[in-house]
């Protein structure tokens, strides 16, 4: 299991990804993205309507962790930080 599956994961809902995950980069934002220093973008789903979005978030929290893991090492299984693929 790659070093980053033990660490803290995070899900939120937003319009602007990079803007988003940029912000987390330099400490802005939530208390707890700064508290355990989330910073790495693992997995990305979007989805065209804003309601869908906030149900998948909702849902996704309620998961146990390892779905969660499983869910991002099907399509990220070494955990690669996928910034640099937003505006590449």
């Amino acid at each position: 299991m790659p070093a980053a599956s033990t660490g803290t994961l995070t899900i939120g809902v937003t319009n602007d990804i990079a803007r988003r995950v940029w912000k987390h980069r330099q400490g802005l934002g939530f208390r707890f993205v700064k508290r355990y220093r989330v910073t790495r973008l693992v997995h990305v789903e979007p989805h065209e309507e804003i309601a869908r979005a906030i149900q998948r978030e909702k849902t996704m929290k309620e998961w146990p962790r390892a779905w969660k893991i499983r869910l991002i090492e099907r399509a990220n299984p070494e955990w690669a930080d996928l910034y640099d693929r937003l505006n590449g």
